[in-house]
């Protein structure tokens, strides 16, 4: 039954490229499958000129599709609509912790070091920083909290190649930074963690709203079942709507481009949707 609060959202995203020369490229820009059920309609990527598309299934479950672009002016688009609990993120305080060996086989992976999150780098200072907190909920949530003050929101010194232990190290980043370098400590701390990235608008917040933007965020396993943590926002929030989850950003890259390219333009959109009553025609 859909609830009678829940809110819908405007969503969507317009890239702007030139191609030199044709190139292929890997999208993964596509709603997640656990959320395809609350599109009003399919948010088909819609490529111009017209060029064909062939879409996949990775090993992390998500949607993934592929195009050979033309030389020149390339533009990558889709709008949709779909619709939210309008209810912020659940906070279970009480969840627990799985010891390792009770870990189902597939939560395993996100235990370990990965490209963007070297767990093992950070693995004596994730004891001393969380060691006291209590094992679950509480520990993730005093990662959280660390990771939230510890880096300085900027765009400006936003770059694709920071690691979580550079993160650390540099105090600043973007929200895919606050994600990497929560997630590390989680994995140094045996707690399964993956990095999530989609959408995420300002329902429920107050303005002024910044420019719009694709989010990342992280889900963490206790008490058997993932639950979301957003350490750059630090509380929970309504409309986080999934595109991808994996290790790291590395998994999840929006659009990956396999020749020269400059991006021209970009634009992303989470509006809360509001119907008009135009009445009989």
């Amino acid at each position: 039954m859909v609830s009678e609060h829940f809110v819908k959202l405007q969503i969507g995203y317009e890239f702007g490229y030139h191609f030199p020369q044709p190139t292929p490229c890997l999208l993964m820009l596509n709603i997640h499958h656990s959320r395809v059920g609350d599109l009003e309609f399919p948010d088909h990527i819609v490529v111009s000129p017209s060029t064909s598309l062939a879409g996949y299934r990775d090993g992390f479950g998500n949607w993934c599709s592929r195009i050979i672009a033309p030389a020149g002016a390339v533009r990558i688009t889709t709008s949709a609509v779909i619709r939210d609990s309008g209810q912020a993120d659940a906070v279970s305080p009480d969840a627990c912790q799985v010891p390792v060996e009770r870990l189902p086989d597939e939560a395993l992976v996100y235990l370990l070091a990965s490209r963007f999150c070297e767990s093992d780098k950070l693995l004596d200072m994730s004891w001393e920083l969380f060691g006291h907190a209590k094992p679950g909920w509480g520990r993730v949530q005093a990662i959280c909290d660390f990771v939230h003050n510890h880096i300085a929101f900027s765009y400006e010194n936003a770059r694709p190649t920071r690691t979580a232990a550079e993160a650390y190290q540099e105090r600043c980043g973007v929200c895919r930074d606050y994600a990497h370098l929560a997630v590390a400590f989680c994995r140094a701390l045996n707690i399964p963690a993956r990095y999530c990235t989609g959408y995420l608008g300002d329902v429920g917040t107050e303005p002024p709203f910044p420019p719009g933007d694709f989010a990342a965020w992280f889900e963490a396993y206790l008490d058997g079942s993932w639950h979301t943590f957003d350490p750059r926002n630090n509380t929970p929030r309504i409309g986080h709507v999934l595109i991808a989850r994996g290790r790291d950003a590395a998994d999840v890259a929006m659009v990956t481009t396999f020749g020269p390219n400059t991006l021209e333009s970009f634009r992303v959109w989470t509006d809360e949707f509001i119907e008009k009553d135009f009445g009989s025609r």
